[in-house]
C-alpha cells in the first residue's frame, strides 16, 4: 500500500461516507505509523451501498475529477408511497394503491432519458446560502434547492413485482436517484421512494474491484 493512492471501497448500509472516511484514515495512521491525508471523491447516503473512491495522500488533490465521473446505479424504487427524505430514514407517507402494468412502468422510466431538469432532494449536501440543504432542514427552515439539468444515459428495467420496481441507471454527476424515483411515482401518479440503492460504477471503476477488507475493524 502507498501513502498517496486510490482505494475503491464498497461502502456497507448504515455507515456515512464520512465515517467511512475516518476508518480508512485510522486504519492508515495505523499502517504507515503516521497521520495520512484521506478524502472521498462523491458521498453515498446512509442506507445506500457501494463504491466509493478514495484518495489518499497527494491524490487527494485530484478528487474533484474523480467526482465529475458518470456512475452507474442500481435502486429499487417502492411504489404506493412518498418519504420526507426519498428514501427509507424518512417519514412515509401512503399515496396510492393502484398497481401499474409493466407498460405503464416501462414508459414511465423511459421519459426521465436523456438531459432533464431535477430538483435534488431537500435532504442533500448541496449548499443553500454557504449552508448544506440537509443542515437547514434538520433546524425545520423551509429550504428551496433550485432545479438544475441532469444527464441520465439509460435506464434499464431490471425486474418489476408491484411495489418494487428494480432499475439500473446510467447517469452523469449530480444526478440523484432519490429524485429519479420520486419523480416516477409522480409520472405514475403513484408516489414512491428510493428504497434500496447500490453503486456499481464510477466511470471505470467498478465495485467488483472494491473491498470492504479495509473497513474492517
Amino acid at each position: 500500500m502507498q501513502e498517496d493512492s486510490i482505494i475503491l471501497v464498497d461502502k456497507p448500509s448504515a455507515m456515512t461516507s464520512f465515517g467511512v472516511v475516518a476508518r480508512v484514515r485510522r486504519q492508515l495512521r495505523e499502517h504507515f505509523g503516521k497521520k495520512v491525508k484521506v478524502g472521498h471523491t462523491g458521498t453515498l447516503d446512509p442506507f445506500a451501498t457501494g463504491l466509493m473512491i478514495i484518495v489518499t495522500g497527494k491524490k487527494c488533490r485530484d478528487a474533484m475529477q474523480y467526482s465529475k465521473l458518470d456512475k452507474v446505479y442500481e435502486a429499487t424504487v417502492r411504489l404506493g408511497q412518498t418519504s420526507t427524505t426519498g428514501d427509507p430514514e424518512g417519514e412515509l407517507t401512503d399515496i396510492s394503491s393502484r398497481e401499474p402494468s409493466r407498460a405503464e412502468v416501462e414508459a414511465a422510466i423511459r421519459q426521465f432519458e436523456g438531459a432533464i431538469t431535477q430538483r435534488p432532494p431537500v435532504f442533500s449536501a448541496i449548499k443553500i446560502n454557504g449552508q448544506r440543504a440537509y443542515k437547514l432542514a434538520r433546524q425545520g427552515v423551509d429550504v428551496e434547492v433550485p432545479e438544475r439539468q441532469v444527464t441520465i444515459y439509460s435506464i434499464e428495467l431490471l425486474d418489476y413485482n408491484y411495489p418494487n420496481i428494480h432499475l439500473r441507471a446510467h447517469v452523469g454527476s449530480g444526478t440523484y436517484i432519490r429524485t429519479l424515483a420520486e419523480d416516477i411515482g409522480k409520472a405514475l401518479e403513484t408516489g414512491a421512494y428510493c428504497s434500496e440503492l447500490r453503486r456499481t460504477k464510477v466511470g471505470e471503476w467498478s465495485v467488483a474491484d472494491a473491498s470492504s477488507i479495509v473497513l474492517a475493524g
